[in-house]
């Protein structure tokens, strides 16, 4: 088990998902983020059904920043209701768990 996280959100705007991006990466809360364009996504919102184009953030993380990482999101995000979901790694290579822990600046725990 590890404590590595990819979270799921995603945004309007290719704009808002690099400023989301770049902030995340700036503030070491994230090793990487994908950022996944041209994705339909149909949902409902205010009681109506909605169809948009949005991309997709895949978002490497570590469980100690989680918090953190919703919250500066959240700051940035151009939606109301940001779809913020974490889901937890069951399994890392140790090489590429270690690479995240030294991007994140955490120390490594024994």
């Amino acid at each position: 088990m590890t404590n590595l996280c990819i979270v799921y959100c995603t945004t309007d705007s290719h704009d808002n998902a690099q400023t989301i991006a770049t902030e995340l990466l700036a503030q070491h809360l994230a090793a990487c983020v994908q950022i996944v364009p041209g994705m339909t996504s149909v949902y409902r919102w205010e009681n109506k059904v909605i169809q948009d184009q949005e991309h997709l953030l895949l978002i490497k993380t570590h469980q100690h920043k989680l918090a953190e990482a919703e919250q500066l999101v959240t700051s940035l995000h151009t939606y109301a209701v940001p779809q913020w979901i974490a889901v937890p790694a069951c399994a890392a290579s140790e090489a590429y768990g270690t690479w995240v822990e030294q991007a994140l600046n955490i120390e490594k725990r024994k």
